[in-house]
């Protein structure tokens, strides 16, 4: 009894809470209420698809990010709504801020003009994210139609049992002032309705005004001011739009009945409220590259609404709109690949677009809807080569979606699937950053020296692939350049990022997918050898891939000074590699204090300082003058290969004093980092430091696989215990992870 008792409270509660969030959404409504509600909302209630997503858009808000593309877009936005998961499948859309932004700029363009006169055609590789994106726009819509901002309505013809229209009883009534009492159809039970036509095209309430007294009937309900700015601002759709056929036919035949009774054809209307539902195709509609006619139109013969109907309409022919174009009305509508389809199945969007209506049957259904496509770019060229190309051009609005060029967005796309591609295995560090990196060089073409001022052409045309993929994730420029040099290649960024976005082969168009690399993540995942996903076991199955050249097309271009070299870049993200968890395992050891590199590089610039000057330097104890300390500068020299002439020395010593006061300018009262200013300098002292320690390292080494956390003498063993456990508690690895990678380190960088 306890049971069925909480189970009944359960359901009462439950009941009450639909109930309650039923009559909140206004999810019914009569003709009359929604006029009400539409004089409190009117730029909410009379917009196009368009201005919709638009808002859509900004409710879930945007920042702006730097533009990459400058002389394309002045103001680059991320919006948030990419961040939210989409489809219950990806997480969010990682980077294409300029791609976000250029659909928003075709969006507020098309509710300028007041009708959405282009599809959209997104077009890129393949795997780059254009489905995705598409996807989002989707996703987003449903969650706002949820919302009191985003409601939509459309209406029922609804028919009350005959016993109701002769006694007029069991009707809602609603007062007000101004008009008298009207009476309705629109809240009836079930029981009580002998028929409910949906309006198949879900058209607007306000398309059951006529169009010639719609903006008459919009200045009376808002006021002069009011009424006539916005109407200035409807789309064509309820300036000049009309009624489904279906829809009309009743209008009029109850015009008819009612010998022009405008009022008793209302009672007839129940406004509803839709929500927009990809999964059901109710205003979010993807239409795959299969050959099939859109929408088609077809006679009512035997339909139990249709027999239910008063007389006065059971003699008329009723004919319905389906199929894709009218599911997906006052919504989107995605064509998937669509330069598969053969030309003459989609030849109709060029009207579409121009007109706002598509001819369907014996009637013109009137569009509110965005098209919007994607194609990959084979099939783009291919296209360009039809005649009729110039036509179509005119009728779409292109947006390039290409792979990113950023790796640590590229990372985060990756760190994002790595879960589901481990599943119960254990994912080591870097792992995401390891196939981002080298997914990333694969796209990078090298820099012309053509496209660049005199003043860097040969500065940025000098950049390995690695130090672009860095500049471009980072902006980081190398420190073999001087400073002077480093501050004009900082200012040409944009012109690096750009130089090749107006070509067709345009950076970002060829090399390796996510959805290939999401591929070898996964065999990497199942590889025996490894307890872990980690990037020891992605550099294995890396290898492995690039030998499938007969499988894809960017695996077989021709290397050109290192660019498109794929089992090269195997190595760079192999040494790159390497240098972070030399980092992380040197810190980790706690042999040393990193501040001795930082005092040891400036006390090597205050006596190199004096040298060059020819000054004596107080003895720090003492007081006394004396000369700087040439060992000193000696062992610095040497460590760190400075060159062995005079003259060259000379200049050697000129050039890091000069980087010191160039970065102070930079960095105003901040406090000298010489690891900032000298990192190569930096790693060099490590590397000194740790190739005098190698035998200890060795040692240690040999001691991973054999260490307990019992105390013991050895000082391998020792060693090894400490560094793991650091390793653990500073860099997330765990005990066997970490054993791993010190392994890996040791024997491919210190010959162990």
């Amino acid at each position: 009894m306890d049971d069925q008792h909480s189970s009944n409270t359960m359901l009462k509660k439950l009941d009450e809470s639909i109930q309650s969030q039923f009559q909140k959404n206004k999810r019914v409504l009569s003709f009359q209420e929604y006029l009400y509600w539409l004089a409190e909302s009117p730029q909410s209630q009379l917009r196009g698809s368009s201005q919709y997503i638009v808002d859509m858009m900004d409710h879930y808000g945007k920042e702006q990010v730097e533009s990459e593309f400058k002389s394309e877009i002045k103001q680059t936005y991320r919006f948030h709504l990419f961040d939210l998961p989409v489809d219950g499948i990806a997480p969010k859309v990682v980077g294409h801020e300029t791609v976000q932004t250029k659909i928003y700029q075709a969006l507020k363009n098309f509710n300028r003009l007041g009708m959405n006169n282009k599809l959209l055609l997104l077009h890129g590789p393949n795997g780059s994210a254009k489905s995705t994106i598409v996807h989002a726009l989707m996703a987003g819509l449903e969650r706002y139609s949820k919302t009191d901002e985003g409601a939509l309505y459309t209406f029922n013809w609804i028919f009350p049992i005959e016993s109701l229209t002769r006694g007029k009883i069991g009707l809602n009534r609603y007062s007000d002032e101004s008009t008298g009492t009207l009476e309705t159809y629109a809240h009836l039970t079930d029981e009580a309705i002998s028929a409910k036509i949906p309006s198949e095209m879900k058209d607007h309430p306000i398309l059951l005004i006529p169009s010639e007294q719609r903006q008459e009937a919009l200045i009376h309900l808002l006021g002069e001011e009011k009424g006539v700015n916005l109407w200035k601002k409807l789309p064509l759709y309820l300036k000049q739009g009309d009624l489904s056929h279906r829809c009309k036919e009743i209008f009029e035949a109850l015009l008819s009945s009612y010998q022009g009774d405008y009022q008793k054809i209302l009672k007839h209307i129940q406004v509803e409220r839709f929500y927009y539902a990809r999964r059901y195709r109710k205003g979010l509609v993807t239409i795959e590259p299969q050959m099939h006619v859109d929408a088609h139109y077809s006679q009512l013969t035997i339909d139990k609404s249709i027999s239910s109907l008063p007389s006065a309409l059971q003699g008329m022919n009723f004919f319905s709109i389906r199929g894709d174009l009218v599911e997906g009305n006052r919504g989107m509508i995605e064509f998937s690949d669509l330069l598969k389809r053969p030309v003459e199945s989609y030849k109709y969007l060029l009207t579409a677009c121009e007109t706002g209506s598509v001819n369907v049957g014996s009637t013109i259904a009137y569009l509110d809807t965005l098209f919007i496509g994607s194609s990959n770019e084979l099939q783009l060229d291919a296209f360009k080569d039809f005649p009729d190309f110039p036509s179509f051009k005119a009728r779409m609005e292109l947006v390039r979606v290409p792979y990113l060029l950023n790796y640590k967005k590229e990372q985060e796309i990756f760190e994002l699937l790595l879960p589901q591609i481990a599943g119960e295995k254990p994912i080591a560090p870097h792992t995401a950053w390891m196939i981002a990196l080298w997914s990333t060089l694969t796209r990078l073409k090298k820099p012309n020296t053509m496209n660049y001022p005199s003043s860097v052409s040969s500065l940025i045309s000098s950049f390995s692939p690695l130090e672009k993929a860095n500049l471009y994730a980072k902006g980081s420029v190398p420190s073999r350049f001087t400073p002077e040099e480093r501050k004009k290649i900082k200012s040409s960024i944009h012109l690096v990022k750009a130089e090749y976005s107006n070509i067709p082969y345009y950076e970002g168009r060829t090399g390796a997918s996510v959805r290939e690399m999401k591929a070898v993540l996964f065999d990497a995942a199942h590889r025996n050898e490894f307890s872990h996903l980690s990037p020891m076991a992605v550099l294995r199955e890396l290898e492995t891939f690039v030998k499938r050249t007969s499988e894809f097309d960017f695996l077989k271009q021709e290397v050109k000074d290192g660019y498109h070299d794929m089992k090269g870049f195997i190595s760079i993200v192999q040494e790159e590699y390497l240098n972070i968890i030399d980092r992380e395992v040197k810190d980790s050891i706690g042999l040393y204090d990193t501040q001795q590199w930082e005092d040891f590089i400036k006390n090597y610039v205050i006596h190199a300082s004096h040298l060059l000057k020819k000054e004596k330097m107080s003895h720090p104890i003492t007081g006394r003058p004396q000369d700087p300390d040439s060992s000193l500068i000696e062992e610095f020299e040497t460590i760190v290969g400075a060159p062995k002439k005079s003259d060259e020395l000379k200049r050697f010593r000129q050039n890091i004093i000069s980087q010191i006061g160039a970065w102070s300018l930079e960095n105003k009262n901040t406090q000298v980092s010489y690891s900032k200013i000298f990192p190569e300098y930096w790693e060099k002292l490590e590397q000194h430091y740790f190739e005098s320690q190698k035998e200890l390292l060795i040692k240690m080494n040999k001691s991973l696989h054999i260490y307990d956390k019992r105390s013991t003498s050895d000082e391998g063993a020792i060693l090894a215990q400490k560094t793991v456990e650091n390793m653990v508690t500073q860099f997330n690895y765990n005990e066997e992870s970490a054993a791993e990678v010190i392994s890996f380190l040791i024997k491919n960088r210190y010959n162990g």
